[in-house]
């Protein structure tokens, strides 16, 4: 059977792509500077004979074809870039890029879809169908590789009929997969604000103009967007993480500096609150006898998991792992820009359980302890090899 065959091979490959995985989490690159690890890429589907095609300047695309008749096509992907972040952990195949490290666990991704094209190439005489690999750069990085690829036609000659991405998940245990049908992530916006007052000595506030009591009002009025003019049912946030007000004790700045996020999982609802939160910060500091520029850098959309599709590969992870180790996930307010694919075609983005207690890897992604249970690499490989046959038919 399918389902054996190919458990049989995830397990032959494993520490091989173990191997691929602590390569790749030695060598992490930044967003649209992965050159080496495009290189690595290249080198290992030219030792599996796998023609590739580059992409996005650092992107990779490659097609396995199966010997059977199908016009059925089936894209797989994996991002590749690393975050800059100095890592803690103390392990045989630590980062040895000062202050870069794989953080986000996109080594998994990557070294994942270099099994599952193993796998796939192995099994070539017994399935029907083309599988698009697509190893796609600057995932964390605006305007994110997924769309440059996209624009560069990666959803084209052939085009797929669905697309499936997987993302590690430190929360969810090793061996197990988590997933959610319909709306999933968060789209992204960052938003960047300069609020302009008059500013002098602490001791005579109103000779001045003060920005920071502006700011203060700013922050708590747009705050209102999420309470009480967004719908209660639709999931919406507004953070801001950085505030910059370089005065002192005594002396009030000309200007305050801020940055934050706004995330929400509709559309027509992100334009509107752009559109408000820009008049109600101006207009508070403009009554306030100051200024105020606000400026809005859209982001990813929202990732949508399309619903035929992903209660396939749904049903796919239960055949192959069991029910008990299929978990039916929340919404996630994070952003991926994997929601380029979910809005061009149909989509399924699952994730994959990293987690080992016993062991202590327990950490978040985006922390310089970040780690995975390495024997996951065996399902990553495995069930996505799986669910892409089984999508064509297979």
């Amino acid at each position: 059977m399918l389902k054996e065959k190919i458990q049989a091979l995830a397990e032959s490959i494993h520490e091989e792509v173990t191997g691929l995985r602590r390569h790749l989490h030695q060598h992490p690159e930044l967003s649209f500077a992965e050159y080496q690890t495009s290189a690595f890429i290249k080198s290992q589907l030219d030792a599996l004979g796998i023609d590739w095609t580059p992409m996005a300047d650092t992107g990779v695309v490659a097609l396995i074809k199966g010997d059977k008749p199908s016009d059925s096509v089936t894209a797989l992907r994996a991002d590749m870039d690393a975050l800059p972040i100095i890592e803690a952990n103390d392990v045989p195949y630590k980062s040895k890029n000062e202050g870069v490290m794989h953080a986000c666990g996109h080594d998994v991704h990557t070294s994942s879809l270099l099994g599952v094209a193993k796998i796939l190439q192995n099994l070539k005489p017994e399935f029907g169908g083309t599988v698009k690999l697509i190893f796609q750069p600057a995932e964390e990085k605006l305007p994110g590789g997924a769309s440059i690829m996209i624009k560069e036609g990666v959803l084209e000659n052939p085009k797929p009929q669905a697309i499936i991405g997987q993302h590690v998940m430190p929360l969810i245990d090793a061996g197990k997969i988590g997933i959610r049908s319909g709306k999933y992530m968060a789209s992204t916006d960052e938003i960047y604000v300069t609020v302009k007052g008059k500013g002098g000595h602490g001791a005579q506030p109103q000779q001045n103009i003060d920005p920071v009591v502006i700011t203060s009002h700013i922050i708590i009025a747009l705050q209102q967007v999420v309470s009480r003019i967004a719908d209660p049912k639709l999931p919406t946030v507004l953070s801001f993480g950085k505030v910059i007000a370089n005065g002192a004790t005594n002396v009030i700045p000309n200007e305050v500096y801020l940055e934050g996020t706004f995330r929400t999982m509709d559309e027509a609802w992100r334009a509107e609150a752009h559109v408000k939160m820009k008049k109600m910060a101006e207009g508070i500091a403009e009554s306030m006898s100051g200024s105020c520029d606000f400026n809005i850098v859209k982001g990813y959309p929202f990732l949508v998991n399309e619903e035929k599709l992903t209660a396939r590969v749904r049903a796919f992870a239960v055949e192959y792992l069991g029910a008990e180790n299929v978990l039916d996930l929340d919404i996630w307010m994070a952003a991926e820009d994997f929601a380029y694919y979910s809005q061009a075609a149909d989509a399924c983005f699952y994730r994959l359980g990293t987690r080992n207690e016993s062991r202590g890897i327990v950490s978040s992604v985006h922390t310089p302890t970040f780690d995975i249970e390495e024997t996951a690499l065996k399902t990553s490989v495995g069930l996505m090899a799986y669910a892409a046959l089984r999508q064509m038919g297979n």
